[in-house]
């Protein structure tokens, strides 16, 4: 007898293996371009390689090579983007603790260069001189000799140019002539002030010495975000959504890398040295996009909140209060006036040149927009060489691999129609003095023409996955590893072929002037996928994944042998220093 089975506690069913030979049965097994492609991210190789060409200009021999294609997205390519990652955070290794000046000064101009510049000198006044006497046939021949020296003086290896290029009639000229617009430096009066010194050419922090007499160097780590636009619970959605400010927060996210330009100009002019910094700009979970920083020596927590609560930006732009405008109801383009006019009234709507000198006539004229940061300001001391640093490194660099969207997902309706009012207040955003969605509020942009189409401009701040982040994500400064970034990829590929014992190749030459160069051996170009020579995908996917297989091997043997000389050498010199020991 069966025993009876209270009600809503009934036994799960249990799940029937499909009958074999069923089209259940062969769905339930894997696709073997699945697995080759699971194989593929498992060893590192690029799952979308571009197929190149490759020519010996010597032999004249042509081969097809597949190059990785080099995504920072693991939506796109995982492992080009996890690549891409760790040469971020070795980059921000390497410059983060810096007891040293990356970038040694230049070297002196030698007397080739100064005689190049000395001719250039006395070209640019027989120029003035033919311009003055309107010998307009010596102009030109002046102007192909300047040409010429400053070609030269290029060779010669001198960094940029000596004096802008003359223009000439028949170039064109700037859309809008006249001199450039100036706002007032003036500082807000709702603004506290900050001290102002004169910056230091250094970008190395403060050493403390500790009372045993060791010294050391630490750095900090810096977060920054923007101001609270309304109530929000654990998940990121606002409490009350008819009173957060979508606006605000759309106007902040689209102007947040102007911030962060003001608060690093503020913060060196507050110090008084040439701070350095790297870091990451990513979404919090409210979708209000905050930036994570590895700051280069120490500053007081006190002056980091203090330059955060005194930087502001001021956007210049006209008033965006009224919207004259529907997505139903749009300016229309006009032929013959080239511009665009009202739909009922036909009357040209204002140019950008008009309403910005409304602006700068308007003595009371307030900007139409001020990005501020919050009140939370996150800073706290790294010791280099410690967990804690390469901990820090990783949560800098721990969402770069994925879309501005995907950084955290909306999972439930409360979400999603978060992230849909936030989009919606970006779609009619204007995004710079070009953008579309001026027409809504009256205005021309600046060079308006008629593929203008208000609410769907095609700028990044408008796309969904974006959340208003359309600038670069990473941030580094210019003097923070005193290298680029394919100077890093250089010194990983160095350090790979040093570990196997493989030289290159490469042939030098002496070229006319004496300097020493690299031969140009092979020439490129991208091959199509349906050349005879560029085999399928899957075949060429096959043969990189038992390559770096192979390198892989060779590459574990290698560290293998160089531990086991270290230990070698560790126990030589252990036995050395024991035999001294007997001797003495």
């Amino acid at each position: 007898m069966t025993a009876p089975t209270l009600a809503g506690l009934e036994p799960a069913p249990t799940r029937v293996a499909p009958r074999p030979g069923s089209r259940a049965a062969r769905m339930a097994l894997p696709r073997s371009i699945d697995v080759l492609k699971d194989i593929a991210i498992e060893y590192g190789v690029c799952v979308r390689p571009l197929a190149m060409r490759r020519t010996d200009l010597d032999t004249g021999l042509t081969e097809v090579i597949d190059l990785p294609c080099g995504a920072t997205r693991e939506d796109k390519c995982p492992p080009c983007a996890k690549k891409n990652r760790r040469l971020r955070q070795a980059q921000i290794r390497e410059g983060w603790h810096r007891d040293d000046e990356p970038l040694p000064g230049p070297e002196p101009a030698t007397e080739a260069q100064k005689s190049l510049i000395l001719f250039r000198a006395h070209l640019e006044f027989s120029r003035d001189e033919a311009v003055r006497a309107a010998q307009w046939d010596q102009v030109t021949d002046l102007d192909e000799a300047i040409r010429e020296v400053e070609e030269a003086i290029a060779a010669e290896g001198l960094r940029g140019r000596v004096g802008p290029p003359h223009a000439s009639d028949d170039e064109d000229q700037d859309d809008e002539p006249g001199q450039r617009r100036k706002r007032s430096t003036k500082r807000r009066q709702d603004a506290p002030e900050l001290p102002r010194r004169k910056v230091e050419r250094r970008t190395v922090g403060k050493t403390y010495t500790a009372p045993d007499g060791s010294t050391y160097q630490p750095s900090m780590w810096l977060t920054l975000t923007l101001d609270s636009y309304g109530p929000v619970r654990p998940d990121g959605t606002p409490v009350n959504p008819a009173r957060y400010d979508y606006r605000r927060a759309a106007w902040d996210a689209v102007h947040f890398p102007r911030l962060l330009d003001r608060f690093w100009q503020n913060l060196r002019r507050c110090e008084g040295w040439n701070v350095q910094y790297a870091g990451c700009v990513e979404p919090q979970r409210r979708l209000a996009p905050h930036a994570h920083f590895a700051i280069r020596g120490t500053i007081p927590r006190d002056v980091l909140r203090t330059v955060a609560a005194a930087t502001y930006h001021q956007v210049w732009w006209p008033s965006v209060d009224v919207q004259r405008y529907t997505l139903d109801r749009l300016p229309v383009w006009d032929e013959q006036a080239a511009a665009w006019v009202d739909p009922d009234t036909h009357v040209p709507l204002t140019t950008w040149t008009e309403a910005l000198d409304a602006i700068d006539d308007d003595p009371d004229a307030e900007p139409v927009h001020v990005v501020r940061f919050g009140a939370q300001v996150d800073a706290r001391g790294v010791m280099p060489g410690t967990e804690d640093a390469e901990r820090t490194i990783r949560y800098v660099t721990k969402y770069i691999t994925k879309h501005t969207g995907d950084c955290h997902k909306a999972t439930t309706d409360r979400q999603r129609k978060h992230l849909d009012r936030l989009w919606q207040q970006l779609q009619l955003t204007p995004c710079t003095d070009r953008c579309a969605n001026w027409l809504l509020y009256g205005v021309q942009p600046k060079k308006a023409h008629a593929k203008l189409k208000p609410g769907r401009c095609k700028g990044k701040v408008h796309q969904r996955d974006t959340l208003g982040i359309g600038g670069r994500r990473i941030l580094i400064s210019r003097d923070w590893s005193g290298k680029t970034l394919a100077d890093h990829k250089h010194d990983a590929r160095a350090w790979v072929r040093a570990l196997l014992g493989v030289t290159t190749d490469g042939t030098q030459v002496v070229d006319d002037q004496g300097a020493t160069t690299e031969r140009v051996r092979h020439a490129w170009e991208l091959a199509r996928p349906d050349d005879p020579d560029v085999g399928p995908m899957t075949h060429r996917l096959m043969r990189s994944i038992s390559e770096r297989a192979r390198w892989r091997s060779e590459l574990l043997a290698a560290k293998d042998r160089a531990a086991q000389g270290s230990s070698d050498l560790s126990a030589t010199q252990h036995s050395a220093q024991h035999d001294g020991e007997e001797t003495q």
